[in-house]
């Protein structure tokens, strides 16, 4: 079943200009210039249901819009959508029954509060009965490992704790479709993959879709197995993640802190990015050596106290995939 459609969806913000001095604010007043900005341009796609998919793409690429859109906030300059049956736009307050959505950097609970009070209002928002409130937030509690958590106010957790908060809040009346945008920005790599683990096991327990926004490739590479790439409003790429692992992101960066001094480090597909004292980052070429036998050699060799395993940034993979549909 086909649970997101997107036909030629494309948005456009219209803004007013004003020209400095007193004829520019005349101007302005009876004349005003107006700029266009194309966020979104004209983009097509399904998402079936159970599917986990990323969209993905630098900053200002149209993410976020998309996302809004879809969610029915924004409403398209031309094109359609469904989600669900539903138009967005036209149906958000019964849509809203049925989809979640968790901004990374947009809390919906609140702030002076604990979030046992702010999943009490959802509930009653969203009009779930109470004893099934009661089930399932006992089963959240537990899933989410937020139990310690539910009497402290929002303001005093950690923001990994709050993130997992925010998304056992989005998940109270079992939505079919579940919006992620950036929900690992600004947390620990620990703290990344422990909500990476609780997204997948949600999808792999209740079939809920998953649509993924962020920068980070981590997220695309462990939680997704479709991304689409966006840039400048436009669908650079729709394909299967390993693909794009095996096409576009072919260099891994590792930072070491030693037990000991820096005493070099040869082999193919290993460059030295730089290193002072017991530090070093190194870029390997996946394509060439697997980073699994990289880290493998280096603790073979070395005394390792901490050890940091980067995908390369999301521009970088943008500019590969521009310039391998331009060559």
């Amino acid at each position: 079943m086909t649970t997101i459609q997107a036909a030629g969806l494309t948005k456009t913000f219209v803004t007013k200009e004003k020209q400095p001095g007193l004829r520019g604010s005349m101007r302005a007043l009876f004349r005003p210039l107006r700029r266009e900005t194309c966020a979104v341009k004209d983009i097509t796609f399904a998402v079936e249901e159970g599917e986990r998919v990323a969209f993905i793409g630098p900053n200002g690429a149209g993410k976020s819009t998309t996302i809004k859109m879809l969610v029915g906030i924004l409403h398209p300059t031309a094109g359609q959508a469904l989600v669900l049956g539903k138009v967005p736009w036209r149906e958000r307050a019964r849509l809203a029954y049925e989809i979640g959505a968790v901004f990374g950097q947009k809390s919906q609970l609140w702030y002076h509060l604990p979030p046992a009070d702010s999943f009490d209002l959802l509930a009653r928002i969203y009009e779930v009965e109470r004893a099934t409130y009661r089930q399932r937030l006992d089963h959240l509690v537990e899933l989410f490992e937020i139990g310690d958590h539910l009497q402290v106010p929002v303001r005093k957790l950690s923001l990994g704790e709050r993130m997992r908060c925010e998304i056992a809040a989005s998940l109270l009346h079992h939505p079919r479709i579940l919006f992620l945008d950036e929900p690992t920005i600004g947390l620990d790599v620990v703290v990344k993959q422990r909500i990476r683990d609780l997204i997948l096991e949600l999808n792999q327990q209740e079939g809920v879709t998953i649509f993924l926004t962020s920068h980070d490739a981590g997220d695309v590479e462990v939680l997704c197995k479709r991304a689409m790439v966006i840039n400048h409003g436009e669908v650079i790429y729709d394909g299967r993640v390993s693909t794009l692992k095996r096409d576009y992101i072919h260099a891994k960066t590792v930072s070491l802190k030693l037990g000991e001094p820096w005493q070099g480090f040869d082999g193919p597909g290993v460059e030295v990015l730089k290193h002072k004292g017991y530090g070093v980052k190194l870029k390997v070429d996946t394509a060439v050596a697997p980073i699994e036998e990289v880290v493998g050699r280096l603790l073979a060799r070395y005394t390792i106290a901490d050890i940091t395993v980067d995908n390369p940034p999301m521009e970088e993979i943008i500019a590969r995939i521009y310039t391998r549909r331009n060559a």
